[in-house]
């Protein structure tokens, strides 16, 4: 599976903590920032395969669970710590639900959005796998 977890670095504090995120957590220039909230937990959101883009998910709040296929075999990951961030490389397949109340999931992307990067179709998504 094309994936990783993150550690992102925080400084524990008695008042709170801190997560810092600089060019060295990020394996990639950052183009984009956007996140997703106030999901119905029995909503889906992605849905798709990029690629060339490059995501790192981060649960900044709650949790939700983020079911990744690479065409060959399928993987679940339970995002529900903010100091901990899922990279999810080109070609991956993600779809994410299961959202807890009060869920929000930053992401951070390589590119600007791009229509022509995204397989929206999971049969276009192994085809484009078996042709790589």
């Amino acid at each position: 599976m094309n994936i990783e977890i993150i550690e992102i670095p925080k400084i524990e504090d008695y008042r709170g903590n801190i997560a810092v995120i600089e060019n060295e957590v990020v394996p990639f220039e950052i183009k984009r920032v956007y996140y997703l909230f106030d999901v119905p937990s029995s909503s889906y959101r992605g849905g798709h395969a990029h690629k060339t883009l490059i995501q790192l998910l981060i649960p900044l709040s709650g949790s939700f669970d983020v079911m990744l296929s690479d065409g060959k075999e399928k993987q679940v990951v339970t995002l529900n710590k903010p100091d901990k961030g899922l990279l999810i490389k080109p070609t991956t397949w993600r779809e994410l639900g299961n959202f807890s109340s009060g869920a929000v999931c930053l992401v951070i992307a390589s590119e600007v959005y791009q229509e022509e990067d995204y397989i929206r179709e999971f049969d276009q998504f192994i085809e484009h796998v078996n042709q790589s």
